[in-house]
């Protein structure tokens, strides 16, 4: 099993974080038996396509220069512009192949692991010119791998090869007494049927080069269970900053809920465990709970309702019912809708009796609280 330079084993596949930092650093499955064989193959398609106009452009080209006028031969300035005319004709006529092999060119290499530019590749590494290194590549998997292509792909280039010169042979040799027209247009034809043959042989090697150097990156990229242990530490962070983080969080959270207090209507308390602020308008369709605390906390909720004169009823079932059943910031549930309707409206005519002078109403006592929402909590 692969080995980092620690000597530990690399037995964990490669995250998907590993994969795309190696992917930054220009490293990705490649396969140059793949870029080699789609090369072939858009030649073979170009020739196959474009063979027969090439081939009569080819032969007119070659005609026309065979006939130049004497004059035009022994001047200097005329031959040059009569050969530079000819080899612009012949790169117009061959622009349209050589195209086709610069877009496969570029875009081979894409298919298998994606484009990848780096830099860090570009630079020099004195370590990739270590012999014995060289020596371990040689004689590895991936020199054996080589070994196993090199030795395949000769024998099936030269086994269909030879049958297929073996076949067309007698086509070949009536070539030649065809005229020259003829000929070099047939010829080109022919050639290209062969190299079409010749070249879906390296299909084979292809197929299983792709798979090889898949497996191959994979392993090279594998992690040791440390650098699983380390990568999620520096992803996830350690305890210790998760749990700070945590803890800056709550403090910003009790910061806001503190801020919200004076918004609230109404304490309810348990009356010294427990403090909920609850808060309504015409807007809201129901209550919404603003603020809640035990101990400490409810300590602070009720200090700073005093300050802001927020009435504080206790009513400890309904806190606790709240305080367990509802989260800041969300409505209360339906199920105590009644027991916070009959404190709002106590809350509302407490108001009206101290603007008026009246009496104080009573404190409702009656409140309908589901003893499944606040006992044995």
């Amino acid at each position: 099993m692969a080995e980092n330079e620690d000597g530990q084993e690399k037995s964990e596949e490669p995250s998907q974080k590993k994969l795309q930092d190696a992917k930054k650093k220009g490293e990705v499955p490649r396969s140059k038996e793949l870029n080699s064989t789609l090369v072939l193959l858009a030649s073979s398609f170009g020739l196959m396509t474009m063979g027969a106009d090439i081939g009569e452009g080819l032969s007119e080209m070659i005609r026309s220069s065979l006939q130049i006028d004497r004059s035009i031969m022994f001047d200097p300035v005329l031959i040059t512009k009569a050969s530079f005319a000819v080899f612009i004709d012949a790169l117009i006529l061959l622009l349209p192949f050589m195209l086709l092999l610069i877009i496969v060119v570029l875009v081979s290499p894409a298919l298998l692991g994606g484009f990848a530019i780096s830099a860090k590749k570009m630079k020099p590494k004195l370590s990739n010119m270590s012999p014995l290194k060289g020596a371990k590549k040689l004689f590895g998997t991936q020199g054996l791998m080589e070994l196993v292509k090199a030795i395949l792909k000769v024998s099936l280039i030269a086994g269909v090869g030879t049958i297929l010169i073996l076949n067309l042979l007698d086509d070949v040799l009536r070539f030649g007494r065809y005229e020259f027209a003829y000929a070099f247009t047939e010829s080109a034809s022919l050639i290209s049927w062969f190299f079409v043959v010749v070249s879906s042989t390296v299909i084979v090697i292809a197929l299983i080069d792709v798979p090889f150097q898949i497996w191959q990156y994979k392993k090279q990229q594998r992690m040791t269970k440390k650098e699983v242990k380390d990568e999620h530490k520096n992803t996830e962070g350690s305890p210790e900053v998760k749990g700070r983080i945590r803890e800056l969080q709550m403090q910003a959270a009790m910061r806001r809920m503190m801020e919200d207090i004076p918004k609230a209507d109404v304490i309810i308390t348990n009356p010294t465990h427990f403090a909920v602020a609850l808060q309504y308008n015409e807007s809201m369709s129901a209550p919404k709970l603003v603020a809640k605390g035990s101990d400490l906390i409810a300590a602070r909720i009720r200090e700073i309702a005093g300050e802001h004169n927020i009435p504080i009823v206790e009513a400890p079932p309904l806190a606790r019912a709240i305080y367990y059943s509802a989260e800041i910031d969300s409505e209360i549930p339906a199920r105590l809708y009644l027991a916070v309707a009959q404190i709002l409206a106590y809350i509302y005519q407490l108001k009206e009796a101290a603007k008026h002078n009246m009496v104080k109403p009573e404190m409702p006592t009656d409140l309908d609280v589901p003893d499944d929402m606040w006992k044995g909590k």
